[in-house]
């Protein structure tokens, strides 16, 4: 088995006043919630993309599709289905 450089992490870190400290999962996804609503209010929605696997389940390519297009008003996404 190959020895990890770093533990992984198992809350969430939130930036404060240039150093992170940890948060409550509902704390981290409220900020998130906040910088995507704020991001679409002062940008185009266009200007927002995401990348998804090609290798990962379709469950889980279905479920990025679903949140680019519906949550934040876009059909920039891309699954590199090309490769």
């Amino acid at each position: 088995m190959r020895k990890s450089a770093k533990p992984r992490l198992t809350v969430p870190l939130v930036r404060e006043n240039g150093a992170h400290r940890t948060a409550t999962w509902d704390e981290a996804m409220d900020r998130v919630a906040t910088a995507f609503r704020k991001s679409i209010a002062k940008n185009d929605p266009r200007d927002f993309g995401m990348f998804s696997c090609s290798k990962t389940v379709n469950e889980l390519n279905y479920a990025a599709q679903k949140f680019v297009r519906s949550i934040m008003g876009t059909n920039n996404i891309d699954s590199c289905n090309r490769t």
